[in-house]
């Protein structure tokens, strides 16, 4: 069932709203699924793909500031407004009815000292914001794919500038997309291989996470310990990320291969 859908003279793709099963979704131009939330839980994280990203709290646990490009239904910046108190998030996202939907139909709040929702350019914000943010998400798309804006070795390069030292950055790639493997190694040589993988069970996304130095403490046990300590936090299912991580990612004795 269709709730919304508007375009205004200019605008990006027209923003659809759909319902299944207890499930709200939000679509950009096409069927595919850009953003979800149950009903009756509009604060959980409804795709795993969104829970996976919150892994970069094992790398980097008390985040100051957080930037996130490509706002959705506003699932990412719901949940750590909500759980993350202590951190001030900047949502960047060019589409201004992506915004009034998020605020309309998946209960994102209204901007206040945590939360600052900007309609703009994500990649113009990142380039002109080095050394600002601790944590940067990446899940920028349109109905197709990935916006090219949000993918080029010149964008990477900013996302590495824009963090602090010991800052973790989190690109939500599609595995089924033929690009895949090119925006991987962009992103892998402009951050010195300093990368991990986190594939989703589900959709084929795939979580990039990467590092600037000085790198984190990747070694099993501490990971794991902390997976566990945040699993009881946010009732999110880290520990089987990590072992997925194990999994996809080359390991030496001690850790993942940084």
């Amino acid at each position: 069932m269709r709730l919304f859908s508007r375009q205004r003279k200019g605008a990006q793709e027209p923003v659809q709203i759909s319902e299944r099963g207890g499930v709200r979704y939000m679509h950009l131009g096409g069927p595919a699924v850009q953003s979800a939330m149950r009903i009756k839980e509009p604060w959980s994280l409804e795709l795993e793909y969104t829970r996976a990203m919150f892994t970069f709290l094992l790398f980097h646990p008390a985040p100051s500031d957080i930037a996130l490009i490509g706002l959705g239904g506003g699932s990412l910046a719901k949940f750590i407004h909500r759980n993350l108190p202590e951190a001030r998030l900047t949502a960047l996202e060019i589409n201004p009815e992506v915004v009034a939907a998020a605020r309309a139909y998946f209960h994102l709040p209204d901007d206040d000292e945590r939360l600052e929702t900007r309609i703009g350019d994500g990649a113009a914000y990142v380039h002109a914001h080095p050394d600002s943010q601790d944590v940067l998400l990446v899940d920028g798309y349109d109905a197709k794919r990935i916006v090219e804006a949000l993918s080029t070795v010149d964008f990477y390069r900013a996302c590495k500038a824009m963090l602090r030292p010991g800052g973790v950055a989190a690109f939500n790639l599609w595995g089924s997309d033929e690009y895949f493997p090119r925006y991987f190694e962009r992103i892998a040589a402009v951050f010195g291989q300093h990368v991990l993988q986190l594939p989703s069970e589900r959709k084929g996304n795939i979580i990039v996470f990467a590092f600037n130095k000085p790198l984190p403490n990747v070694g099993f046990v501490a990971l794991e310990r902390a997976a566990l300590q945040w699993r009881d936090v946010l009732d999110l299912e880290f520990p089987d990320f990590v072992g997925r991580m194990r999994h996809w990612n080359p390991v030496g004795e001690r850790g993942f291969v940084l």
